[in-house]
């Protein structure tokens, strides 16, 4: 679970050397004017798949329709421009591999490179790629890396695919900044171009790359995230200046605003719920691709509509209502204050904020603080992406109780 020591300044450049007594921040007018701002992900890796039977092996095993990298439907395709011709770029799936007990384990972001030949005919087609030349990416949990390819090892008995660790080759990172989610429609340079317009020879990596580049792709998840790709280890990708470079702990204060959790540091391996840490809302799993691995548990609780806890944004205050910070930590009990009952509990806390999965009916009472700590209040705040009828549906079910 995360956990940090210090206050972290949403605007501090990576390599800033700014006197520690100025590293405590307005945190809601630094979110408020925050321009775009890129951040390595060192918590992240990047494995491969090749082989013919990769998209099969993979669409049996995650949460996510797979097929969409092969097979994408006219709203998902990008026509880019390069020096040679056009080819069409896909975006990115994110899934997840659960139990078979249907509770999380692993996520990931795969993600099929645009190539060379992926060139569009006269009619504006784009034939389907050899398959045994298919090759996937996928960025992962770095920590859970080796003990990742082992599972995926083990789930491939005769299948026809390869996994590798292209961890030294490749990084992964991601843009965010209120400016850049505040578009009404995806960045041009960002969303459509990669390396100097699709061709870049310093982008060609020594693990197989393309002459087409890597590209920035709009997070799958959530428009407010930004955008997200892998890039070559040896190369600073596009748009990212050196100034507007900040370390990883920023991005992850970005998405506890979101309440969006991310790896098995912030998704309990083996233990959680992926409706309950909302996959769902996120675009990580298909209702109607067939079956996986714990699809069972996931389509029974779904088509039952009974979520009675998620995953929410969680501020920590005092009394008078001023943000306290570094005083809660992960698995720290939240209660209802008037009653002492359990509301639920944080699971990833940094300064003055976290993520706590909490009961929907204790939520947003107003009463909540943290056992042992009466004097941290908890503000639990419901996300602007969450649907409107997450909500109701649990109003639903505590008047029907």
């Amino acid at each position: 679970m995360y956990r940090f020591k210090q206050s972290l300044p949403f605007l501090i450049p990576k390599n800033s050397t700014i006197n520690n007594s100025y590293r405590r921040f307005s945190h809601q007018s630094q979110l408020e004017n925050a321009g775009p701002m890129a951040s390595l992900l060192k918590t992240r890796s990047v494995i491969r798949f090749t082989g013919p039977e990769t998209v099969k092996f993979l669409q049996g095993l995650v949460t996510n329709d797979v097929r969409r990298l092969v097979d994408p439907q006219p709203e998902d395709r990008t026509t880019l421009t390069t020096t040679n011709a056009p080819f069409v770029s896909v975006p990115p799936v994110y899934a997840a591999l659960l139990t078979p007990q249907g509770r999380f384990l692993y996520d990931m972001f795969l993600y099929r490179p645009p190539r060379a030949d992926d060139k569009l005919d006269r009619t504006g087609s784009r034939p389907g790629p050899d398959p045994g030349e298919l090759e996937l990416f996928a960025d992962v949990d770095g920590s859970e890396l080796d003990e990742l390819l082992q599972t995926l090892k083990k789930y491939r008995l005769r299948s026809k695919v390869e996994i590798e660790s292209v961890a030294d080759d490749f990084s992964c990172w991601q843009r965010f900044g209120q400016d850049l989610t505040q578009k009404s429609c995806e960045e041009p340079d960002a969303a459509s171009l990669g390396w100097g317009g699709g061709f870049d020879r310093s982008g060609q990596s020594s693990s197989q790359g393309n002459n087409c580049g890597w590209l920035w792709y709009r997070d799958p998840r959530l428009d407010c995230l930004g955008f997200r790709g892998i890039f070559p280890s040896n190369t600073t990708p596009p748009l990212v200046e050196a100034d507007k470079e900040t370390n990883e702990e920023n991005y992850l204060l970005w998405r506890l605003e979101k309440g969006v959790a991310e790896g098995s540091a912030e998704i309990p391996k083996g233990e959680a719920v992926p409706l309950e840490y909302n996959l769902s809302g996120l675009n990580g799993i298909s209702f109607d691709k067939g079956c996986y691995v714990g699809q069972e548990l996931i389509a029974r609780t779904h088509h039952r509509g009974v979520i009675r806890k998620r995953l929410l944004p969680l501020k920590f205050v005092n009394d008078s209502g001023k943000e306290v910070e570094q005083k809660v930590a992960p698995r720290s009990e939240v209660i209802d204050a008037s009653s002492g009952k359990k509301a639920g509990t944080v699971t990833t806390a940094l300064g003055t904020r976290g993520l706590g999965l909490l009961r929907l009916d204790e939520a947003f009472k107003g009463s909540l603080t943290i056992r042992g700590l009466d004097d941290v209040k908890v503000k639990a705040i419901k996300p602007e992406w969450w649907p409107a009828e997450w909500l109701l549906d649990q109003q639903e079910q505590t008047a029907a109780a």
